[in-house]
C-alpha cells in the first residue's frame, strides 16, 4: 500500500480501494475501524514528506460489504518516498498506466532539487483557524525598529497566507492565539514513570512561547557557589546556552505537520525532541559541523530578524563541545538532544536538601509549616493550591504557612505567582 500511495503522489493522483481483489471480486473489509487506523498510520509514519493533506479516506458499501476508498491527489511536494528506503529508486516510485515504476536516479535528483526552489510546506499548509491576529508579532517587530505597515502588507511581507489567500501554518504558529501546544514536562526520577509537573507555554505566538520556555529553563538552572576561593566559582546544573540552542533548533527545524517539539526535564538531564529528522539533503557530518540548512527557512528568517538565532551555525558545535556528539540521537523521523546535569552540582544539591530537611526537623515550627516546607523542598515549583492538595491542608492554611516561612527567613519567592518558584534559604 505504501508503494501504491507514493506512486500516485508522485504522478497525477488516483484512487485506491481496499476490499476488492485484483480480479474485481468484492470481498469487503471485516475489521473496518482497525483497518482505518492502520491506513492512517501508514499515511502519517511511512511516507515522507507527510502527505495527509493530499489524501482523503471514505467508506463505501458494495453488495453490503464495506470498502475503504483512498482518494489521492497529486502531491503538493515535488517528490515523495517510502521512509523505509528513503530517496532512492526503491523508495521513490511513480504511476505509469496501471503499474508502479521506480524512478531513475536522475529523475529523483531533479525532483529533489526542486524542493529547495519551491515554497516551503509551512507556507502552503492551510491553518486550522480562519481568523488570526498578530498584535504580539507586530510589537516584536516594532521593538526591533521595523516599520509596521497595515495588516495586509504585514501579513504579505511575512508570508502568513498561502497562494489562495488563506492563513497558513506559519501564520498560525505566529498568531496571538492558535491551537498549537508547547509543553514542558518535569518527571520524578530518570524515566517517565511519574510526572512531577506539566506546563503548557503554547496556544499563542511562537516567539512569546519560546521566551516563556527560556525563562523557565533559566529559573530551573540551579547554581552552586564555592566561596572558599577568590574570586568565587559558580557552577550551574547545566549550560544554559546549550539548552537554549537545543530549544531554538527544535522550534526552527521541527516538522510542524507531525506535532510540536517536546521538552522534558528529569532528575539528571533535559531532553529536547524535535520531529522530522534531518532536513532533506543534510548529512550527519554537515549537522555536527554546524552547516545551516533550516527545514523552515521563512520561520528561521523571522527568528533571525528578532535576533534570537544567528546564521553562524555555532549552535550545534557549541553543544557538541560541551556534551559531545553523543548528546544527539538522530533518526529518520526525529532528533533528540540530551543535556546531562553536572554531577558535582547534583551531589552538592542533594547534600544541601538532606541538611535542610534535618534542620527543619530540629527547628520549632507548627506541624502545618513543617509539612509545607517539606513539600517545597520536594518540589519548589508547586503553587499554594497544589501544595494544599498534596499534603491535605486547606489552601488558606498553606498560604498562612508560606507567609510565616517567608517572614522568618526560611523561604523566598523567585519570579511571579504564576511562573515563579520557591527556594529554601535557611
Amino acid at each position: 500500500m505504501v508503494k501504491e500511495i507514493v506512486s500516485f503522489l508522485n504522478s497525477d493522483g488516483g484512487t485506491l480501494i481496499v476490499g476488492i481483489k485484483d480480479d474485481g471480486t468484492v470481498v469487503g473489509v471485516d475489521k473496518l475501524d482497525e483497518t482505518l487506523r492502520k491506513i492512517s498510520d501508514v499515511i502519517t509514519t511511512q511516507i515522507e514528506p507527510n502527505p495527509q493533506d493530499e489524501i482523503t479516506t471514505e467508506v463505501r458499501f458494495d453488495e453490503k460489504k464495506a470498502l475503504i476508498v483512498l482518494n489521492i491527489s497529486k502531491g503538493g511536494r515535488n517528490i515523495y518516498c517510502q521512509k523505509k528506503y528513503g530517496f532512492s529508486s526503491n523508495g521513490c516510485t511513480i504511476r505509469i498506466g496501471t503499474t508502479c515504476k521506480e524512478m531513475t536516479s536522475e529523475q529523483i535528483k531533479i525532483r529533489y532539487e526542486q524542493n529547495f526552489i519551491d515554497n516551503e510546506y509551512m507556507l502552503k499548509k492551510r491553518s486550522s483557524m480562519a481568523d488570526l491576529s498578530f498584535r504580539e508579532l507586530k510589537i516584536y517587530y516594532a521593538e526591533k525598529g521595523y516599520h509596521i505597515l497595515d495588516d495586509s502588507s504585514f501579513e504579505k511581507n511575512l508570508n502568513l497566507k498561502n497562494q489562495n489567500g488563506e492563513y497558513n501554518l506559519l501564520g498560525e504558529l505566529l498568531a496571538d492565539r492558535n491551537n498549537i501546544p508547547l509543553i514542558f514536562v518535569k518527571f520524578h526520577g530518570i524515566n517517565k514513570a511519574s510526572i512531577s509537573e506539566t506546563s503548557d507555554f503554547g496556544y499563542g505566538c511562537l516567539l512569546t512561547s519560546y521566551t516563556k520556555i527560556k525563562n523557565r529553563l533559566i529559573a530551573e538552572n540551579i547554581c552552586i557557589s564555592d566561596t572558599t576561593v577568590r574570586p568565587r566559582v559558580d557552577k550551574y546544573l547545566y549550560d544554559i546556552d546549550c539548552v537554549n540552542e537545543a530549544v531554538l533548533n527544535s522550534l526552527v527545524h521541527n516538522d510542524w505537520t507531525i506535532t510540536e517539539p517536546q521538552i522534558s526535564m528529569f532528575s539528571d538531564r533535559i531532553e529536547v525532541l524535535s520531529h522530522g529528522g534531518l532536513p532533506n539533503g543534510m548529512t550527519k557530518k554537515q549537522f555536527f559541523e554546524g552547516i545551516s540548512k533550516p527545514r523552515n527557512a521563512t520561520l528561521m528568517r523571522i527568528f533571525l530578524s528578532m535576533g534570537l538565532v544567528e546564521h553562524t551555525g555555532h549552535g550545534i558545535p557549541t553543544i557538541v563541545e560541551h556534551y559531545g556528539e553523543e548528546a544527539f540521537e538522530i533518526e529518520t523521523n526525529y532528533i533528540k538532544c540530551t543535556i546531562k546535569f553536572d554531577k558535582d552540582v547534583m551531589d552538592k544539591l542533594n547534600r544541601i536538601i538532606v541538611s535542610e530537611i534535618n534542620t527543619v526537623q530540629n527547628e520549632t515550627l507548627k506541624p502545618s509549616e513543617e509539612k509545607v516546607l517539606k513539600a517545597i523542598l520536594s518540589n519548589p515549583d508547586d503553587t499554594a493550591l497544589r501544595i494544599a492538595e498534596k499534603i491535605g491542608l486547606s489552601q488558606r492554611t498553606v498560604e498562612r504557612a508560606l507567609t510565616r516561612l517567608q517572614q522568618v527567613g526560611k523561604i523566598e519567592r523567585i519570579g511571579n505567582k504564576r511562573e515563579g518558584r520557591w527556594i529554601v534559604i535557611k
